[in-house]
């Protein structure tokens, strides 16, 4: 375990012997450890914490065998836990190699789409990313996205998925293959957009009407299996290097054979972080069939680095699509036949779902992010509660909640997940609602304080790569916000450590320095608690430690 900028601590714990304790793999000295201001030392026996304290005590521990690591005054706290963390999708390329400007117009993006022109295979479907729904949409376009991409992809199928993964900006060729027209019917959780002139489509799907295409899309490609495992490696180790040790995955889509990329990582041995696996909850498939799955590949074992006692399901959309579910109807919004946003699993279905889940053994990881949405899934929690369920259930987003609601999360036992590793989110500058939902609603949004001052679980997490990954300016971010977020550091990394395993349901094994669990750690180059915000997100991570062995080392 030893890296090659840590001294053997010898010197440090060769002095008079004491009573000798069952002797450790690893001991870690001269370290700030969070948590214990007295202690310097801490032991790893069979991957687990057998001991924290000083040095002087320490050293019972110590046998010839003994790793002995001197951790140079670096500061060591629990591995993070990342509760909400695409890490699949984020660093791979099956996904598509075609990027967009998230700001252009879309007249602007046409050089852009020309650029992936000459690199596409013609003979395949196109994947893209990173368009700005806003942008290419605004009324002084003369032309419609659909006009623009078919001129230059007439008969190649393209998806080009937009920054928030909330819409698809597809051609005629996509349409077409995947049997859309301005007559079909819109698919629960989903809007197919018309151009209001002519009432023909205009190349823009919201929600699931787009992630029918992307599955489709993806479900075409040859030999996506070796593209994807390199991807899921790449994402783990960006993981590894911000001291991410555990994570929640955003969302399983076990369609596309996600689930076996996992399982064949599990089997080689190279996942680099304990995962809880989501598989989606496809609005549009069959519930038996779903469950019939889930059930195949249900594990609570949480001694494993990879398990599935949890799903992913969307309750609603987002606001600037104008589909998250809403209690007021939306001021302004692309689909005005649906004032107050959508549902990807409406009310009581919802209810139905989590009481067959619960039969099955898993809870839920609920996307609820207007107050509509989050009130219907508190009721949704509500009801399985009833049924007699105690299983960690978490509502993800919550950007928008009625004050009425605010108390339920505690009542009920529901986790508030948060994202906010964005900077106009750590000021609190939600001017670009204010068109969608007025002024009074948009000084409400993402008020983290309001929840946790209820005595609520609340976490922290990234949704990468919606937001940037690092755990550390997440914290940073909820102590800028004031108060709407969190009151100290403390409260922080807490949000993103001991309450994310709280919500995974593996606080037991994970999430803080104690003895008899995980010996989960990351160090960094200072100890956080002592410096100034903004310092906080820019701290060197050392190295992260999984289950006792080194996942990243900063000097490898």
């Amino acid at each position: 375990m030893r890296p090659a900028h840590f001294l053997a601590i010898t010197s440090i714990l060769c002095s008079t012997p004491l009573m000798a304790a069952e002797p450790a793999d690893v001991i870690i000295a001269n370290a700030q450890i969070y948590g214990y201001p007295d202690a310097d030392t801490l032991a790893i026996d069979d991957s687990k914490i057998v001991f924290v304290g000083q040095a002087s005590e320490g050293r019972r521990y110590q046998a010839p065998a003994t790793q002995l690591i001197d951790a140079g005054q670096a500061f060591v706290m629990p591995g993070f836990i990342d509760n909400h963390n695409h890490v699949f999708e984020a660093a791979s390329e099956v996904g598509g190699n075609c990027e967009l400007s998230a700001e252009a117009s879309l007249a602007e993006q046409v050089p852009h789409l020309k650029a992936c022109r000459q690199q596409a295979n013609s003979r395949s479907w196109l994947m893209g990313y990173g368009f700005s729904l806003d942008a290419i949409l605004d009324d002084e376009n003369q032309d419609t996205p659909l006009a623009v991409i078919d001129r230059i992809f007439p008969d190649q199928p393209v998806v080009i998925m937009e920054q928030t993964s909330h819409s698809m900006w597809v051609n005629s060729e996509a349409l077409k293959r995947a049997g859309l027209s301005s007559r079909s019917p819109e698919p629960q959780g989903g809007k197919i957009l018309k151009d209001e002139a002519t009432g023909e489509l205009n190349g823009i799907l919201l929600d699931n009407a787009g992630d029918i295409v992307m599955e489709l899309a993806w479900n075409s490609m040859e030999r996506p299996f070796q593209q994807s495992y390199d991807g899921l490696m790449a994402g783990l180790e960006e993981a590894a290097a911000h001291g991410i040790t555990t994570i929640g995955d955003g969302r399983l889509y076990w369609k596309r054979g996600w689930y076996e990329v996992w399982q064949q990582a599990a089997q080689d041995g190279t996942l680099t972080a304990r995962v809880s696996l989501r598989p989606w909850i496809y609005p549009t498939e069959p519930m038996a069939s779903q469950l019939a799955f889930l059930k195949s590949i249900q594990s609570g074992n949480h001694n494993r680095l990879l398990w599935a006692d949890q799903v992913k399901m969307y309750s609603d959309g987002i606001f600037i699509n104008g589909t998250a579910k809403t209690l007021a109807p939306y001021r302004d919004t692309y689909i005005p036949d649906e004032p107050y946003g959508i549902n990807y699993i409406p009310p009581q279905q919802m209810k139905t779902w989590l009481n067959a889940l619960d039969q099955i053994g898993y809870s839920a990881h609920i996307h609820a992010i207007g107050d509509g949405a989050i009130r219907e899934s508190l009721n949704a929690i509500d009801h399985v509660r009833h049924q007699g369920s105690k299983r960690p259930y978490t509502l993800t987003h919550v950007e928008l909640i009625s004050p009425k609601d605010i108390p339920r999360f505690a009542e009920l036992n529901v986790t508030a997940d948060f994202q906010v590793g964005s900077d106009y989110i750590a000021h609190h500058d939600h001017q670009w609602a204010e068109a969608f939902l007025g002024a009074r609603r948009t000084r409400a949004l993402m008020n983290l304080n309001a929840i946790y001052a209820t005595g609520a679980n609340v976490t922290l997490s990234s949704d990468w790569n919606v937001h940037d990954i690092n755990p550390l300016l997440g914290i940073a971010n909820s102590l800028k916000m004031g108060s709407t977020g969190l009151p100290d550091i403390h409260a922080a990394i807490d949000a993103y450590t001991i309450n994310a395993a709280k919500s995974l349901g593996i606080s037991d094994i994970t999430g803080s320095l104690e003895i008899g669990k995980s010996a989960d750690l990351v160090f960094l180059a200072q100890d956080i608690t002592r410096l100034p915000i903004d310092a906080i997100p820019e701290t060197p991570i050392l190295m992260t430690v999984l289950q006792g062995d080194i996942i990243y080392d900063a000097e490898r």
